[in-house]
C-alpha cells in the first residue's frame, strides 16, 4: 500500500534531529509491514518456545528480551496460543518501555504502578511482566468502550496484583501521592502510526496535533499529584510532532517542576536521543526508516527526592465481605497455595488477591471505579466452586487439576464455543489445554461435554 503523506505534515518536521525525508517517505512508501509479538514470561512451556522458531521469528527485538519480529503475519484470531494468553501483538517501538522501566525504578522493590491510558493492554502487560509479585499494577482506561477489551488481555495474560480501573484522570487526585511510577501513553495525532493506518492520515493536520497537545497537558497535570516525590513519570506518544513530544517536555519541567532523566541507548538501536528546545529534557524518537518498528517518542522524569512520608496504608477499611476459612478450604483444590492470597465474596463470586495488597484494594474500592480485581475464581454453592474462566488462564491455577490436551482443530472448535468430542476418562471440571497452555473449563458429562468458553469472547472468524 502506498501512503501519500501530507506535504504540510513533511514540512512541519524539518529540523528535527533524526528526520530524514527521504528515508522517511522512502519506508511510508515501500508497503513493508513490521509485524512483532511479546511472549508472557509466566506462560512460557517448551512447546509454546517451539512456536517461535527460526521458521516464524525474523529476529528478536534489541530492547525487550521478550519480543520478535516474525517474518509474517499470521491469523493471530486462529492461533489458540495467543488465546491462552502466551503472548501478545505489541508494536516493537512501544515495547522500549521496558528498557525505560529497567532504568529509572527498582524493579525488585514493590512497587505501585500506574498505567493511566492502558486499553488495549500491550503496556500494562508488559509492565505487569516486570514488576515483582509484590508490587500492584493499577491499569486504567478513560474510554469507557474501550475497557472490556482491556480487561479482557488482562485477564488472559493471567496475574493476579493488577487492579482495572475505568476512571478520568483528574479522579486520580484522591491517591494524593500513591505511585511510584506513573505510565501516560497519551492520546495523540497518531503520525507514528500513518504505516498502519491510512485513516490517520485523513485525520492529521495542524490544529489536531495542537488539540491533541493542549488535552495531553490536561491529563498530565490531573494525574500528577498522584505521584510520589521521587516517582518516576514515563510520558509517549506515537506522534512525531515536537508540539506534542518535546514541547510538553519542556512543560513538565518548567510548569510541574519535574527533572528529565536520561535513558542510556545502544547506538546499534538506532533510536534518536533528542533534547527539548527550552530546558534540554531528553527524549527518544524511533523514526521507521531507522528502526524495525513504527513512530514513537517516550520520554521519563522524576517528580522532586523521594521522601519517607509514605501512603498510609491501612487509610481505608475494604467494602468487600471476607470469606470464611471454612469456604477458603473449598478453594484449595484450585489455587496454588491459598496462603499467599486474601479471599473476597461479591454476591456469590469469589476473588482472589495476593494476601499483601488487602488495604491497597480497600484504598483503590474507596477512591476509584473497579471493572476488574485480581482472579475472579468462580461461584461457591454449597461449598462447591462453580470456576471462572479468568481462573483458568490465571497463573495462580493449581497445576495439578484434571485437564484434557487436544489438538489444534479441537481447541478453536472449542474457542468458538461449539460442541468437542474429546476421549477422557475423567468425569466432572476439567481444564481444555493445548500446547500445554490451558484455553478454559469443560465439563465431562456421562454422554456430552459441556463448553464453558465466554460466549463473548468466542471466536467468529471461520
Amino acid at each position: 500500500m502506498h501512503y501519500n503523506l501530507p506535504p504540510i505534515f513533511l514540512q512541519s518536521l524539518q529540523g528535527i534531529k533524526g528526520f530524514d525525508e527521504a528515508g522517511f517517505v522512502n519506508v511510508h512508501q515501500s508497503g513493508e509491514q513490521v509485524v512483532s509479538v511479546r511472549l508472557n514470561p509466566a506462560k512460557l512451556t517448551d512447546a509454546l518456545q517451539l512456536n517461535f522458531t527460526d521458521s516464524t521469528v525474523e529476529a528478536a527485538v534489541p530492547w525487550n528480551a521478550d519480543g520478535y519480529y516474525l517474518f509474517q503475519r499470521p491469523s493471530f484470531t486462529l492461533d489458540p496460543i495467543f488465546h491462552a494468553g502466551a503472548y501478545y501483538v505489541q508494536e516493537a517501538s512501544s515495547m522500549f518501555l521496558a528498557e525505560v522501566l529497567k532504568q529509572v525504578t527498582d524493579l525488585s522493590a514493590p512497587l505501585k504502578v500506574l498505567d493511566l491510558c492502558a486499553a488495549p493492554g500491550g503496556k500494562s502487560t508488559l509492565i505487569q511482566s516486570l514488576i515483582n509479585e509484590k508490587s500492584l499494577l493499577i491499569s486504567n482506561e478513560v474510554i469507557k468502550t474501550r475497557v472490556n477489551m482491556l480487561v479482557e488481555n488482562i485477564t488472559k495474560w493471567g496475574a493476579a496484583n493488577v487492579i482495572v480501573t475505568n476512571n478520568d484522570p483528574k479522579d486520580f487526585n484522591r491517591l494524593k501521592e500513591y505511585f511510584d511510577v506513573i505510565v501516560v501513553d497519551a492520546p495523540c495525532s497518531g503520525s507514528g502510526l500513518f504505516r498502519k493506518d491510512n485513516e490517520a492520515i485523513e485525520e492529521w493536520s495542524e490544529q489536531a496535533v495542537n488539540m491533541c497537545s493542549q488535552r495531553q497537558q490536561r491529563i498530565l497535570a490531573d494525574v500528577l499529584p498522584s505521584l510520589k516525590e521521587g516517582g518516576s513519570l514515563i510520558y509517549a506518544t506515537c506522534s512525531y510532532s515536537t508540539v506534542e513530544d518535546e514541547a510538553i517536555a519542556d512543560w513538565l519541567v518548567e510548569e510541574k517542576e519535574l527533572s528529565s532523566t536520561p535513558i542510556k541507548i545502544d547506538d546499534a538501536w538506532n533510536i534518536v536521543q533528542t533534547q527539548s528546545a527550552q530546558h534540554k529534557a531528553y527524549g527518544y524518537r524511533f523514526y521507521p526508516d531507522k528502526i524495525k518498528g513504527e513512530g514513537f517518542f517516550i520520554a521519563a522524569f522524576k517528580k522532586g527526592e523521594a521522601t519517607t512520608n509514605g501512603w498510609q496504608t491501612d487509610k481505608y477499611k475494604s467494602k468487600s465481605e471476607k470469606l470464611m476459612v471454612k469456604d477458603i478450604i473449598s478453594l484449595q483444590p484450585y489455587v496454588n497455595n491459598t496462603d499467599d492470597f486474601f479471599f473476597i465474596k461479591q454476591k456469590e463470586e469469589v476473588i482472589a488477591m495476593p494476601i499483601h495488597l488487602e488495604f491497597d484494594l480497600a484504598t483503590i474500592q474507596f477512591s476509584l471505579y473497579i471493572k476488574k480485581a485480581g482472579v475472579k475464581l468462580g461461584s461457591l454453592i454449597r461449598n462447591e466452586l462453580i470456576p471462572d474462566h479468568e481462573l483458568a488462564v490465571s497463573t495462580i491455577l493449581n497445576s495439578a487439576l484434571p485437564f484434557v490436551e487436544v489438538d489444534k482443530e479441537t481447541a478453536l472448535q472449542y474457542l468458538r464455543r461449539q460442541e468437542i468430542n474429546v476421549t477422557t476418562n475423567h468425569k466432572g471440571w476439567a481444564l481444555l489445554t493445548y500446547q500445554q497452555l490451558s484455553l478454559g473449563w469443560v465439563k465431562v458429562l456421562p454422554n456430552r461435554i459441556n463448553n464453558y468458553y465466554p460466549k463473548d469472547w468466542r471466536i467468529l472468524h471461520k
